[in-house]
C-alpha cells in the first residue's frame, strides 16, 4: 500500500491533471444528458386499435378483440393481455416481460396481426398497433384558439388537422399528434328516400355511381417526335358541383343525378367525442405524443420552436395554445434534486470545516465532491442513464457519503503531521498515514457500492424507478473510491501544512483536534468508560432500542411509492351509461363552470369528452377527463397540500348531478392505466363470464368498499345501461322476398349509419365523400323502421316487415383480462395507508359478498405493484446482507470482527422505523431503498471502530484499555462521516419541491438509521468488544516488535481508518 502512494505522490502533476480532465469532461456530458422528469415505468406494452364503424360493444369483443387475443396467445416474453370493448372501438393492451426490447415486441405482434386479419369479418376494421410511445409519451396538449370568433368548429379542425397537426410530426422525436374535439370536414350526400321511390333507386346505387365517377387514371405514354408525353385521365370530383353532376341512372333517357335525389353539402363527420375549454364551450385541442427513448426536453423545445414557427403560417386570428407542457414538470423535479445537491455540498464543507479545524484539510476532503459528481456525469451519458428525479436524486443522497473515504485519509493525515514525528519527511509521514487506512476504506466504500448491485435485480416498476438512484449512487460512491485512493494523499501534500518544529525545551501542544471535537471528547470519554465497565447496560441500552422497534414497526402503515406531486390535477368523470355526447358536452360544461367559481386556484380547465382519434385514448361518450391547470401551491387559498385539495374538490362535487368525479393527476393517471388496467391507486377486479352478473355484484362491491374508512373517489365499471335499437332480421320474410340478411344489413348500414364512396381532394388535403338518408329520415325508430328495401323482383319493403324491431338495454363496454371478462371497482385511498385499507377491505369482502361459481375476485393497482416489490425485496435483501457479510469477512478474517460489525443493522433498522412513525411516512419502495442503502453506510462506521481495536489488541493493548483508546481516537471520524451523512441528506428531508415525496422516504430512513447505528458504535461496539475480541498470534507478534523498533515514537498511536 505504502509503495502505491509513494507511486502516486511522486507523479502528482499527473494526478491534478487526470482531476482536472475529468472534471471538464463530467461537466460538458452533462450539457448533453437527456432529461426526464421521471424514469420511465410503463411497461413494454404494444397497443391494437381497431376502428369499427358502427358495431355495439359485443359485438366488437366478438368479431374482433376476441380473435386478436387468440392471435397473440403464446407469443415470446407473453405476460399479460388485456383488452377494452367499446362502441365502435376494439383496444387490445399487449404486455411483455420486462426488458423485452419494444421494436422486437411489436415485430411479434405486427407477424400475429395478419392471422387476426384473417379471422376478422370483411368490413369490421383493420388492427393497427399504436403508436411508439409509453405512459410518460404524452408532453405537450394544446388547443387553437380563434381570436376572431368568426370561424366554426369545422374549420379550426381542418386547420388543426391539416397544417398543425402534419407541420408537428416532422418534429423528431415525434411519433404522433392526436386530434380532439371539432368536426372533420366531410362532402355529405344526404339522400332523400321519397325521390329514391320516384326514380326506382336504391341508396347503395348512389353510393356506388359516386364511387364509379370520382378517380384519376394513368394510361403510360405516347411518343411524339423527340418528346414523351405521359397519358392521364382526370376524372376526380373535386367541389359540391362535380358531386351533384354524377349520373345515377338514366330514366327513359333522361339522366337521373345525384341533386335529383339527395343534397349535397360540407358537413361534420359522426364523432365519439369532443373537448370543452374553461365552461365556454367546445374547443379544437391536440396532443404531441413523444417517440419512446427520445429526450423530453429536447424534443418539447422543439415543438415549442415549431408551433412559434405554425403560429406564423395559422390563417389570422388562429392561435395555438400549449396548456399542459411537461417540461415544467421535467423542471421542477431537476430543480428539487439540484437544490437539495448543492444544500448539501455546501452543509457538508460546514461539517468539515467544523470537525477538521481548519480551512486546508477540509478544501481537499471537499475536492471529492466535484470530482464523484463530475465521474458520474461522465458515466451517465456513457451508459446511457437520463437525468431524472430518481438519478439526480441518487447523487444528492450520495453527497454526504462521497467524503467518507478522503475524511478518514485527510484525518489521519492530519493528527500524524500534528503529532511531531520530526524525524521524517512531509511526504513520508502522508504516505504512512494514507496506507495505514487505505484498505479499511477500500472495503468500507466497496460495500457501500455493493449494497446496491442488488437493485439492479429488480424489476417491475420499483425496478424501474429505483435503478437509475442505485446506478448513479454506486457510480459516485466508486468515484469517491478513485478519489480517495489516488489523488488524496496527493492534495493533502500540496495543501495542508505541518507545524512548525518547536523550539528546543518548549513544550509540544497536546491539543491537536478542534474546539468542537475536544468538548465533544469530554463528554464521550467517561460516557464510554462507564459502559465498558458495566457491559450489561450497553446490553441493555441496545436491546431497549431493538424493543422499541419492534414496538413501533406494527403501526407503520404500508404504500407502494408515495405519489408525486405533479403540480396539475386530472379530472375523471363518469356519467350514466345512456347519455348523449350533447349532454355530456353540457354536463361537463356545468362543472368547468362550478370548479372555476368554487376554487380560485384553478387557472384552466380543458376537458375531454369521450374519444378523439385512435391513438391514445379508448373512452366511450359517457367518460370524461378535465385537465385542470393550477396556480402555484403558494398562491393557494382553500388548500395548503395538495391532497387537502383534492379532498376538497372530491367533496364539493360529491353531489354533482348526472356525474362521478376522480381526482388524480396526468401522468399518475396514464402510468396506473398502462400498468394496472385503472386510473386509481387501487382496483377490485371481478372475474366471471356473465354481465349481468358482473354488474350486480359490482354494485354490492362498491357499496362494500365505500363504507370503509379513508375510500374516496369510489366508482365501479358502467358495463351496461346503453340503450340500443336492435333490428332482428326475421328469416321467414326475407326469404319471402327472395332476399338475403346482407340485402337489408347493407341498406339499414348505408341509410343510417352511412358509407363512404371516395373522397374530394383539395391538393393535398382530402375529405370523404359520405352517402346516407337526409336526418329526418334516420333519427327516429319509427323513421328507420320506414327504410325502404327494394326486392330482386322490383318490390318495395319496408324494413319493419323484414324484421324485428326493439328497443334494449346493452352493454356500455367489455373489458377483458387473460381471455376473461371482468368488472372493476376503483377508488383511491386518503387519510391512511394502502396497505391496511386492502387488508381491511378483503376482511369486509370475504364476510359479505357471496359469489356464484366461476366467480373471483383480485385486488390490484397500486396494492398489487406494492405486493409485488415486496416478494423481490424478500429476496434482495438476504442477499445484500450476505454480500456484506461476506466482504466483511474478507477484510477481517474474522467471524467474530464480521459479526460484531453485522450488530450495526438492527440498530440501524431501529432508527429508520423511527424515523418513519415520527415523521408519520409509510413503510414504501423508496423507503425499502433507504434501508438497503443504509446496511452499507452503517457497517461501514462500524469497520473503522472494530479495525482500529483490533489493531490495538494486537499491538499488546489490554482490551478495555483498547476499548476506550480506540473509541476516543476513532471518535472523530466516525462522528464526522456520519454527520456528513445526515447533513448532507438534511434538504432532501426538508424539501418541499415537485418529486420531494418520493426521496423524503430514503432520506428520512438513512438518517434515523444512522444516529441509532452511530450510537451504537461509539458506544456499544467498545462496551462488548471483549467477547469479540481478535487473538494475537506469533507472527503478529514478531512483526509487531519489529515495526515497535522501526518507529521508536513515544506519542506515535497507529490507526485505522475507513
Amino acid at each position: 500500500m505504502k509503495h502505491f502512494i509513494y507511486l502516486t505522490l511522486s507523479n502528482r502533476l499527473l494526478i491534478i491533471a487526470f482531476v482536472i480532465g475529468l472534471i471538464g469532461a463530467g461537466l460538458a456530458s452533462l450539457r448533453s444528458l437527456p432529461v426526464d422528469a421521471f424514469p420511465d415505468v410503463t411497461p413494454a406494452l404494444v397497443q391494437v386499435f381497431t376502428e369499427t364503424e358502427g358495431l355495439a360493444p359485443e359485438e366488437v369483443e366478438r368479431y374482433v378483440t376476441f380473435p386478436v387475443e387468440v392471435a397473440m396467445n403464446g407469443l415470446p416474453g407473453l405476460k399479460q393481455i388485456r383488452s377494452t370493448s367499446n362502441f365502435g372501438l376494439s383496444v387490445v393492451n399487449i404486455y411483455f416481460e420486462d426488458g423485452t426490447d419494444i421494436y422486437f415486441a411489436r415485430q411479434l405482434v405486427g407477424e400475429r396481426l395478419q392471422l387476426a386479419r384473417e379471422e376478422i369479418p370483411k368490413g369490421f376494421g383493420e388492427p393497427e398497433m399504436g403508436p411508439i410511445t409509453t405512459g410518460l409519451g404524452q408532453i405537450l396538449f394544446f388547443f387553437v384558439a380563434d381570436e376572431t370568433g368568426t370561424r366554426d368548429l369545422r374549420e379550426i379542425r381542418e386547420a388543426q388537422d391539416w397544417i398543425i397537426k402534419y407541420n408537428l410530426q416532422t418534429v423528431p422525436g415525434v411519433t404522433e399528434v392526436l386530434s380532439l374535439g371539432g368536426e372533420e370536414k366531410q362532402y355529405q350526400v344526404k339522400v332523400q328516400p321519397d325521390a329514391l321511390l320516384r326514380y326506382g333507386i336504391t341508396i347503395n346505387e348512389v353510393a356506388d355511381a359516386i364511387s364509379a365517377n370520382n378517380a384519376n387514371a394513368g394510361a403510360q405514354t405516347i411518343a411524339r417526335n423527340a418528346e414523351l408525353l405521359v397519358v392521364r385521365s382526370v376524372g376526380l370530383a373535386g367541389s359540391i358541383a362535380d358531386i351533384e353532376s354524377i349520373v345515377v341512372k338514366g330514366a327513359d333517357g333522361t339522366p337521373v343525378y345525384v341533386r335529383d335525389v339527395a343534397e349535397v353539402e360540407v358537413g361534420g363527420a359522426p364523432r365519439q367525442g369532443l373537448a370543452v375549454l374553461d365552461g365556454q364551450g367546445e374547443a379544437v385541442a391536440g396532443l404531441v405524443l413523444k417517440l419512446i427513448d427520445t429526450n423530453t426536453s429536447t424534443v418539447i423545445e422543439d415543438v415549442k420552436r415549431r408551433l412559434t414557427e405554425i403560429n406564423a403560417q395559422l390563417p389570422e386570428g388562429l392561435v395555438v395554445v400549449p396548456y399542459y407542457d411537461q417540461s415544467v414538470l421535467v423542471a421542477k423535479c431537476i430543480e428539487t434534486v439540484t437544490s437539495a445537491l448543492v444544500e448539501g455540498i455546501v452543509l457538508v464543507a460546514l461539517v468539515l470545516l467544523i470537525f477538521l479545524g481548519a480551512v486546508r484539510p477540509s478544501l481537499v476532503v471537499a475536492l471529492s465532491i466535484p470530482f464523484c459528481i463530475a465521474f458520474t456525469f461522465l458515466a451517465m451519458n456513457v451508459l446511457g442513464i437520463s437525468a431524472n428525479l430518481m438519478s439526480m436524486g441518487g447523487l444528492a443522497i450520495a453527497i454526504g457519503l462521497l467524503v467518507d473515504g478522503s475524511i478518514v485519509i485527510v484525518e489521519n493525515i492530519d493528527r500524524l503531521l500534528k503529532s511531531g514525528h520530526w524525524t521524517e519527511s512531509k511526504r513520508e509521514i502522508v504516505a504512512r498515514a494514507a496506507a495505514e487506512v487505505l484498505r479499511p476504506i477500500t472495503f468500507a466504500l466497496l460495500i457501500i457500492i455493493v449494497v446496491f448491485i442488488p437493485l439492479f435485480t429488480l424489476q417491475g416498476v420499483e425496478g424501474k424507478t429505483f435503478r437509475p438512484l442505485a446506478y448513479t449512487l454506486a457510480l459516485a460512491m466508486f468515484g469517491s473510491l478513485i478519489f480517495a485512493v489516488i489523488a488524496t494523499s496527493v492534495f493533502a501534500e500540496l495543501l495542508m501544512r505541518r507545524p512548525e518544529r518547536p523550539a528546543a525545551g518548549d513544550k509540544e501542544t497536546t491539543h491537536h483536534e478542534p474546539w468542537v471535537v475536544r468538548r465533544l471528547l469530554q463528554g464521550y470519554r467517561p460516557l464510554v468508560t462507564y459502559f465498558v465497565g458495566h457491559r450489561r447496560l450497553a446490553i441493555a441500552l441496545a436491546a431497549a432500542m431493538l424493543v422499541v422497534g419492534g414496538f413501533i414497526l406494527p403501526r407503520i402503515g404500508s404504500e407502494f411509492v408515495p405519489r408525486l406531486y405533479e403540480g396539475d390535477l386530472l379530472v375523471r368523470v363518469t356519467m350514466a351509461p345512456s347519455i348523449s355526447l350533447e349532454e355530456a358536452r353540457d354536463t361537463v360544461t356545468r362543472f368547468e363552470k362550478r370548479l372555476m367559481t368554487s376554487f380560485p386556484e384553478v387557472t384552466r380547465v380543458v376537458t375531454r369528452v369521450g374519444r378523439g382519434e385512435v391513438g391514445a385514448h379508448a373512452d366511450p361518450i359517457n367518460s370524461a377527463e378535465a385537465f385542470v391547470a393550477l396556480k402555484p401551491q403558494e398562491d393557494w387559498t382553500t388548500a395548503d397540500t395538495p391532497d387537502t385539495l383534492y379532498a376538497k374538490m372530491a367533496e364539493a362535487f360529491e353531489d354533482f348531478p348526472g356525474a362521478q368525479f376522480n381526482f388524480t393527476q396526468p401522468i399518475a393517471a396514464a402510468v396506473d392505466e398502462l400498468l394496472t388496467g385503472t386510473r386509481a391507486q387501487l382496483a377490485i377486479k371481478l372475474f366471471g363470464p356473465d354481465s349481468d352478473i358482473l354488474q350486480a355484484k359490482s354494485a354490492e362491491l362498491e357499496a362494500l368498499v365505500r363504507a370503509i374508512d379513508g375510500a374516496s373517489d369510489v366508482q365501479r365499471d358502467q358495463l351496461t345501461g346503453a340503450p340500443q335499437l336492435r333490428i332482428v332480421v326475421d328469416r321467414n320474410a326475407i326469404a319471402r322476398y327472395g332476399l338475403n340478411v346482407d340485402d337489408v344489413q347493407a341498406v339499414l348500414s348505408t341509410a343510417v349509419g352511412g358509407r363512404q364512396a371516395g373522397q374530394v381532394f383539395e391538393e393535398v388535403r382530402r375529405f370523404d365523400i359520405v352517402v346516407r338518408y337526409v336526418e329526418t329520415s334516420r333519427a327516429t325508430v319509427e323513421a328507420i323502421s320506414q327504410i325502404i328495401v327494394r326486392t330482386p323482383r322490383g318490390e318495395i319493403v319496408p324494413l319493419s316487415q323484414l324484421a324485428i324491431i326493439e328497443e334494449v338495454i346493452g352493454p356500455r363496454q367489455v373489458t377483458r383480462e387473460n381471455n376473461q371478462r371482468f368488472a372493476t371497482v376503483q377508488a383511491n385511498v386518503r387519510g391512511r395507508d394502502i396497505g391496511s385499507f386492502v387488508t381491511e377491505g378483503k376482511q369486509v369482502v370475504a364476510d359479505k359478498l357471496q359469489l356464484p361459481p366461476g366467480y373471483f375476485i383480485e385486488w390490484g393497482g397500486q396494492f398489487e405493484l406494492q405486493q409485488e416489490a415486496n416478494a423481490r425485496f424478500a429476496v434482495v435483501i438476504p442477499l445484500t446482507l450476505g454480500l456484506i457479510f461476506f466482504l466483511l469477512f474478507m477484510n477481517f478474517g474474522s467471524l467474530k470482527s464480521a459479526g460484531l460489525i453485522m450488530l450495526n443493522i438492527p440498530l440501524a433498522l431501529v432508527g429508520g422505523i423511527v424515523g418513519l412513525w415520527v415523521t408519520g411516512q409509510n413503510l414504501s419502495v423508496p423507503a425499502s431503498v433507504g434501508f438497503i442503502a443504509l446496511f452499507g453506510i452503517a457497517v461501514g462506521n462500524g469497520m473503522v471502530l472494530v479495525t482500529y481495536l483490533n489493531q490495538l489488541v494486537r499491538e499488546g493493548r489490554l482490551i478495555d484499555d483498547a476499548s476506550i483508546e480506540g473509541g476516543c481516537l476513532r471518535f472523530r471520524p466516525v462522528l464526522m462521516t456520519a454527520t456528513a451523512a445526515m447533513i448532507g441528506l438534511v434538504p432532501l428531508l426538508f424539501a418541499t419541491g415537485t418529486g420531494s415525496e418520493v426521496q423524503r422516504p430514503l432520506a428520512t430512513v438513512v438518517v434515523g438509521g444512522l444516529i441509532t447505528a452511530t450510537i451504537l458504535t461509539l458506544v456499544v461496539i467498545p462496551s462488548i468488544y471483549k467477547w469479540f475480541a481478535v487473538e494475537q498470534d506469533e507472527e503478529e507478534k514478531k512483526e509487531q516488535m519489529h515495526v515497535d523498533t522501526t518507529y521508536q515514537q513515544p506519542n506515535r498511536r497507529a490507526t485505522v481508518l475507513r
